[in-house]
Order: structure tokens, then C-alpha cells, then sequence
């Protein structure tokens, strides 16, 4: 017995690191370009240019808004498989182009394209790994997603940080091999993981939980078997077929505003939106500006931001093992409140122009909040607070409320910093992680441990 569920829980690691490698694609593109901003942006004459800094920045969001709703309105219609393949394409075709361009419309155009990747990838992926797992271990393995992102994120800093030739103090950039084509070679680098994931995805199986949907059970029961042997596969597909039989009606928008649903997915597109507005992904974005405010050149900087991609990665290990142990609802209490804090402190060093070593730590202790609790943990309550037969429409909303909340936070981030400077920035994050506080403390209910099917049952009943 031992032996087979070890045999079983291998086959769900499997897959479900397949289906991650969205998530690893998703960190990388999202935050090679922080790596590349210094040259990229000498090359294309914009470093004295916050709005066209901020744009170019944030355009990949409005990529990640039109990849929220093609995976909404199409993962329920045509299943979850699909969208992955394209999704890979699309990685691939991005980081090919972005890199290959001479022009800044181009760039502005391929870092869009590249966007709907990161979209589709955030909504499909920790979906699909909550629809395969048992509810004891969903938390652990959702979370996995969140690991391959910041696998991801480490990936482009480690990249971009033995791409870029060292960089010596009054040089010209725009002369230089970084300058040239340092951070091409940054872009291109993702081309191997993308391929990978393209061939990998055709070896895992469709959703169980979207074939019953379409009354494939069969096929579903087969799929859950393997996971977690014939008796679980034949009580979660009756279960399955119970919650769907009491609710007949055609899926369609409508049903999003229908009964408890409009306050479920209130829980969502809120939560979805404070993991953004917290304001810890903007040290990821913009780093080069954090820490030079800091007193750091950019060759520290490069390693600074290697530092905090590890930092990231050990903690969400931590959140990994904790997200089954002390639940969801705990977790982002703490996050939030730990990072109001630290938001505080920073708000003080920078005020006091106390930088260096102090700031760096400051910077690592948020990340590290960050990356056990709101990180991990907002994809696992996402992937698991909406019923069956709507998850992907309800996530791609949530989805699109966490990539719009984002848009908003990487295009004023130079802004607030100019206008309030960083001080002044960083407290105001402080009072948004209070009042998301407030928020998860008023509303947010404890998934710990149960099916998605009773999570349902009672959320809508």
C-alpha cells in the first residue's frame, strides 16, 4: 500500500511539474527584463524617460490581460491541455523576437506577445494541478507552481547576471557588448525552457475534473486512478457528478452574478489584486532603481538581485511545507502583517538615508515574507474557492484583477518614486498590506484539507 502511493504521488509530481513549467516560463519573462532594463534601455534612448520607462515596463500586462481572457472563455470550452501548447508558442515566439528587434515599438510589441503567455500560463497552471490533487496534498502541490516561478525568477537573475560583461564605472553603455547585445542574449535564454515545455505538456493527461464536465468520466475516472487508485477515482468522480447533476444550467457569464457567487468572486479579485498591490514585486521589476537609491552600481546590483531570487526560492519551500500544515487564512495574515512592518522600516532607512547593507536586508526579509505566504498561497485559494463547471471563467476574472492590479503597480511605481520618493512609497504599500489585512480577516474562509467539491457545497450553499 505504501509502495503504490508513493508509486501515485510520483505520477502527480510528474504532471504537475509539467504543468509548472508554465509557472517557471511565467517568472522568467516576467523578470528578465529588469536584468536587461539598463542596456536595453541606453539602447533605445529611454533612460531619461519614466512614462516610456513605466510602459514599456508594464506592457507586458496588457499581454497578460488578453491571455487571462482567451484562457477564461476558452480552458472550459476546450479544456485545459490546449492552452498550455499555446501558451509554450508563445513563450517561444517572444523571446526569440524581443531579443532580434533594433526597434522600441517592436520590443513594446513582442514583450506584449509574450504577455499573453504569462496570462494564460497564470491562469491554466495552478488550475490544472488543483483539478488533479487530492484535497490533503493540494496545497502542496498548487504551491509547486509558485515554486517553478520563482525557479523562473532566480533562472533570468542568474542569467542576466553571467550574460552581462562586468561594468566599469563613466564607461559609454551603449558601446558596449552589454549595450549591443548583453541583453539580447537575456531574452533568448528562455527560448530552451519554452521548447521544453511544448514537447513535455503532450504527455500529460486532460483535467479529470473538465472531462467530467463534459460527461467524459470514464476518461476521468482512468486519469484519477492513477492518481490516487480505483476506490478515490470512483468516490471523486461520484462526488463530481453529484455537484454538477444539482446545477444544470448552461455554463455562461451570467452565472458568475447568480446567487453567492458575486461575493466569491469578490474574495477572489481582491485577493488576486493585494498579492500585487502589496508591493513586493516591484523590487523584482525595479530593482536597479531600489538599489542604486541604495548606494549600490549596477554590477552589485545585478549580484543584489541574484541574492533576493535565492531568498525567494528557500522561503517558498517554507510555504510549501506550512500551506497544509497551519492552513491559507493564517498564512496571508501574516504575510501582510509582516509586510506592513517591513514596509514601515524601509520607508525609515530610505527617510534617513541609511543605505547599503541595511536596505539589502530589508529588502531580503520582505521577500522572504513574501515568498512563503502571499505568493504561494494566493494561487492555492484561487485555484480553489470557485465551483467546478465555472473555475475557469471565475479564475480568469480573478486572474485579470491581479494582472490589471499589477499593470497599475509597475506603471506608477517610477512615478510614486519621483513624486514620493522611495520613502514615501513604501509606506504607502504599508497602509494597502493593513487594509488587505482587514480584508482577509473579515472574509476570507480556510480551505485547509478539503475537496474542491466541498468547498463548493459550502461556499455556494
Amino acid at each position: 500500500m505504501k509502495t503504490k502511493s508513493i508509486s501515485n504521488n510520483f505520477y502527480l509530481l510528474l504532471i504537475s511539474l509539467v504543468s509548472a513549467m508554465g509557472g517557471l516560463l511565467f517568472g522568467y519573462d516576467w523578470v528578465v527584463i529588469g536584468g536587461a532594463k539598463p542596456f536595453y534601455e541606453v539602447f533605445f534612448g529611454i533612460a531619461n524617460s519614466p512614462g516610456m520607462q513605466g510602459w514599456v515596463m508594464g506592457s507586458a500586462i496588457l499581454g497578460c490581460l488578453i491571455g487571462v481572457m482567451v484562457a477564461g472563455v476558452l480552458s472550459d470550452r476546450y479544456g485545459r491541455k490546449p492552452l498550455m501548447i499555446a501558451a509554450s508558442i508563445t513563450f517561444t515566439v517572444s523571446a526569440i523576437g524581443t531579443g532580434a528587434v533594433n526597434d522600441i515599438d517592436w520590443f513594446i510589441f513582442y514583450r506584449i506577445f509574450g504577455g499573453i503567455g504569462i496570462g494564460i500560463a497564470s491562469n491554466l497552471s495552478p488550475m490544472y494541478i488543483a483539478e488533479v490533487s487530492p484535497g490533503e496534498v493540494r496545497g502542496k502541490f498548487v504551491s509547486i507552481n509558485q515554486l517553478t516561478i520563482v525557479l523562473g525568477i532566480l533562472a533570468a537573475q542568474i542569467a542576466n547576471w553571467l550574460i552581462a560583461d562586468p561594468v566599469i564605472a563613466g564607461e559609454d553603455m551603449l558601446n558596449t557588448w552589454n549595450g549591443q547585445m548583453g541583453w539580447r542574449w537575456m531574452f533568448w535564454a528562455e527560448v530552451v525552457p519554452s521548447l521544453l515545455f511544448f514537447i513535455l505538456v503532450f504527455f500529460i493527461p486532460e483535467s479529470p475534473r473538465w472531462l467530467a464536465t463534459k460527461h467524459q468520466y470514464t476518461k476521468a475516472e482512468s486519469i484519477l486512478s492513477r492518481i490516487g487508485g480505483k476506490e478515490y477515482a470512483k468516490t471523486e468522480v461520484a462526488t463530481i457528478r453529484t455537484v454538477l447533476q444539482a446545477t444544470k444550467e448552461k455554463v455562461n457569464i451570467r452565472l458568475l452574478f447568480q446567487g453567492k457567487m458575486p461575493g466569491i468572486l469578490l474574495i477572489g479579485i481582491v485577493i488576486a489584486a493585494f498579492q500585487q498591490w502589496c508591493g513586493l514585486n516591484v523590487i523584482f521589476n525595479y530593482a536597479q532603481e531600489i538599489f542604486a537609491a541604495a548606494g549600490y552600481g549596477v554590477s552589485d546590483i545585478l549580484f543584489n538581485i541574484v541574492v533576493t531570487g535565492v531568498t525567494n526560492v528557500i522561503f517558498t519551500f517554507v510555504g510549501m511545507y506550512t500551506v497544509d500544515k497551519l492552513g491559507r487564512r493564517s498564512l496571508m495574515l501574516f504575510g501582510a502583517s509582516g509586510l506592513a512592518c517591513i514596509y514601515i522600516i524601509m520607508g525609515v532607512c530610505y527617510y534617513l538615508n541609511i543605505t547599503g547593507i541595511a536596505v539589502l536586508t530589508m529588502v531580503v526579509l520582505a521577500i522572504a515574507c513574501y515568498s512563503m505566504t502571499l505568493a504561494p498561497v494566493t494561487w492555492v485559494v484561487l485555484s480553489e474557492i470557485f465551483p467546478n463547471r465555472i473555475r475557469g471563467m471565475a479564475m480568469a476574472v480573478s486572474t485579470f484583477s491581479l494582472w490589471a492590479a499589477c499593470f497599475v503597480l509597475t506603471y506608477t511605481f517610477p512615478l510614486l518614486n519621483s513624486g514620493l520618493g522611495a520613502y514615501g512609497t513604501f509606506w504607502l504599500y504599508g497602509i494597502i498590506c493593513i487594509l488587505g489585512f482587514i480584508f482577509i480577516k473579515i472574509k476570507l474562509p480556510e480551505t485547509k484539507g478539503k475537496s474542491l467539491e466541498s468547498i463548493e457545497k459550502e461556499l455556494t450553499n
